[in-house]
């Protein structure tokens, strides 16, 4: 069986793509991954990065002893993977985005961090704030969220995937938008899709950005489905 790893999106954890796991695990060996100060993981005293992600994918992957591996990635976890891509592609497949946003300016930082005031969001939608607070016990799901604004803002400064830096991916990637997704765009995916040399584009009817949008039983069909294209078969001659 060849690696497979699950990568969750900003404010997520790991365990958000158990059910995914679970879908696929008869035909890849999954892992999955918390970012840090995700999911209870560790709190950083400073913001997050990108390239500290970056480093955690780098991190389990040599704790699990894994040399390579196809990569899924659920919003922030494609962008991660990507950038990883970047500058280890030997460690890398293929990869599997969905939702990611791709194209970071400071405009769109801006507009993004302002969804991401954690009073605001405990007062006007308290319900959400109950679910971050019990994602990511112990650890304090309003900071968090600030780490969370100030990486965007850094990416919407120094983004990481470019007109520069995607040209030089050559591994199979395939990035899946949702038609109704408010976060990402389907021209935003279009514009990484023509910039990625060996990429196919996905446009999903009807779905958002939530990953729970997508059934479970779909999603794993689809990337089983892209792996098994970009795995090449030994030919058996008689």
């Amino acid at each position: 069986m060849e690696n497979l790893l699950l990568l969750h999106g900003a404010l997520g954890s790991a365990a958000m793509l158990e059910p995914l796991k679970l879908a696929l695990q008869d035909d890849f060996r999954v892992h999955t991954l918390g970012f840090s100060g995700h999911g209870g993981q560790p709190l950083p005293q400073e913001p997050f990065t990108m390239q500290q992600f970056v480093q955690d994918i780098l991190l389990f992957l040599e704790e699990q002893q894994l040399e390579r591996t196809h990569i899924f990635g659920y919003s922030m976890g494609g962008y991660a993977a990507l950038s990883l891509a970047v500058q280890h592609p030997q460690r890398i497949s293929s990869i599997y985005t969905l939702a990611t946003k791709y194209a970071w300016t400071a405009e769109a930082a801006e507009k993004e961090t302002k969804l991401l005031n954690p009073d605001k969001v405990e007062e006007k939608v308290p319900a959400f704030a109950e679910t971050l607070a019990q994602r990511h016990t112990p650890q304090d799901w309003k900071q968090i969220m600030r780490h969370t604004a100030s990486m965007m803002r850094q990416l919407g400064q120094n983004p990481l995937l470019t007109t520069e830096t995607l040209p030089q991916l050559q591994l199979p990637v395939q990035v899946a938008v949702g038609d109704r997704d408010n976060m990402v765009t389907v021209e935003e995916t279009l514009w990484a899709y023509r910039l990625l040399p060996n990429a196919r584009l996905q446009v999903l009817p009807g779905t958002r950005h939530p990953l729970e949008t997508l059934p479970v039983q779909q999603l794993s069909q689809h990337i089983r489905q892209f792996i098994g294209q970009t795995t090449v078969k030994p030919t058996v001659t008689v």
